[in-house]
C-alpha cells in the first residue's frame, strides 16, 4: 500500500474537534476470495486544508473519487484493489458488480467500510457520520446474468458535506423510481457511469440525470475517450461541458453552476 509519511502527518494536522452543536447540511432524503495483484495508482493529491463551506473532489480513476471535508475527513468511492487514493481514507464505499468496484481486503485502519450490496437477503443500510461528513445509501438492483435481477445488489451512496450533497450512482442498471428519488433527496453533484453497456444504456442514463436534476454531473466508468464523447454529445443541448485541467477541484454551494453542467475530471478510466 502506497504511503507517504509527509502526507499522513499533514492529514493528522487537519483533524479538528467537531463542536457538539455543529449543524450539518441535510441531504433531505429518507435515512435510508483475494483479488488479483493490485495496480494501485496514486491520486497525486496534496492534503492541504479544505476551505470552510467547501469540499475537495479528486478523480482517482474509473469509479473511484476522493471527497475531502474542511475537518480533514476523507471518503473514497468504489474502493478496490486496483485503483486507490495515495493515502488511507476514513470512509470507503463499495459495490460488487465488478472487482474494480470493491475489495475483500480493505486496508486496516479505515474507520468505516460501507458495502453497498445485500447480505442474507437484507438490503445494505448505512447512515454514518464522522466529524463533518455524513454518508448514507439508497439500494438499487443489478442485472444478474443467471437469474435476471439481483435485488439490492448496488447502492447509490450519498455524501453530505459543507452544505453539499454528492451522489455516487455506483453500478446503476435501471432508471430510478419515485421512492429512490425521495430517499436520495436534493442532489448537488452526481457521479454518473457513462459506459453505456455494463451499467445503464446511455439513453436511460440521460433520463436518470434528468430525474436527479443535479446542477453538476461528473462522468465516470468509461473505457475510452470515444465513449466519453458519445455521452457528452447527448448532453450538450441541456448542459454546459467543462473539461477540468487536473483531477482535483474545489466545490462549494457558491460555485455550483447556474446552468446544469458536466465536469470532466481527467484520470485513468
Amino acid at each position: 500500500m502506497l504511503r507517504c509519511s509527509a502526507l499522513l502527518a499533514a492529514a493528522l494536522s487537519l483533524v479538528i474537534t467537531l463542536m457538539p452543536d455543529r449543524l450539518l447540511a441535510a441531504c433531505l432524503g429518507a435515512i435510508s476470495n483475494r483479488a488479483p495483484a493490485a495496480r494501485i495508482m496514486p491520486a497525486g493529491l496534496q492534503l492541504a486544508a479544505v476551505p470552510a463551506n467547501s469540499a475537495r473532489l479528486t478523480f482517482v480513476g474509473h469509479a473511484t473519487f476522493l471527497i475531502e471535508s474542511p475537518q480533514g475527513v476523507t471518503a473514497a468511492t468504489d474502493y478496490n484493489d486496483y485503483i486507490r487514493p495515495a493515502m488511507r481514507p476514513d470512509i470507503v464505499t463499495m459495490n460488487y458488480a465488478h472487482t474494480t468496484h470493491y475489495t475483500n481486503n480493505p486496508e486496516p485502519g479505515i474507520r468505516h467500510v460501507l458495502r453497498g450490496w445485500s447480505y442474507q437477503d437484507k438490503p445494505a443500510r448505512h447512515n454514518v457520520q464522522y466529524k463533518d461528513m455524513r454518508v448514507r445509501n439508497v439500494p438499487t438492483n443489478i442485472r444478474n446474468y443467471g437469474t435476471g435481477t439481483e435485488y439490492d445488489g448496488n447502492s447509490i451512496f450519498i455524501f453530505d458535506v459543507s452544505d453539499l450533497c454528492f451522489a455516487h450512482l455506483g453500478h446503476l442498471h435501471h432508471k430510478l423510481t419515485p421512492g429512490h428519488l425521495a430517499d436520495m433527496g436534493k442532489i448537488d453533484v452526481v457521479f454518473v457511469p457513462v459506459d453505456g453497456g455494463l451499467t445503464l444504456n446511455i439513453f436511460d442514463m440521460q433520463e436518470v440525470i434528468r430525474q436527479i436534476d443535479a446542477p453538476l454531473v461528473v462522468p465516470m466508468h468509461y473505457f475510452s475517450e470515444s465513449t466519453l464523447e458519445r455521452f457528452l454529445a447527448r448532453l450538450r443541448d441541456s448542459h454546459d461541458i467543462r473539461l477540468n485541467d487536473g483531477p482535483t477541484t474545489l466545490i462549494s454551494r457558491n460555485t455550483l453552476p447556474k446552468k446544469p453542467s458536466v465536469l470532466v475530471l481527467p484520470g485513468p478510466h
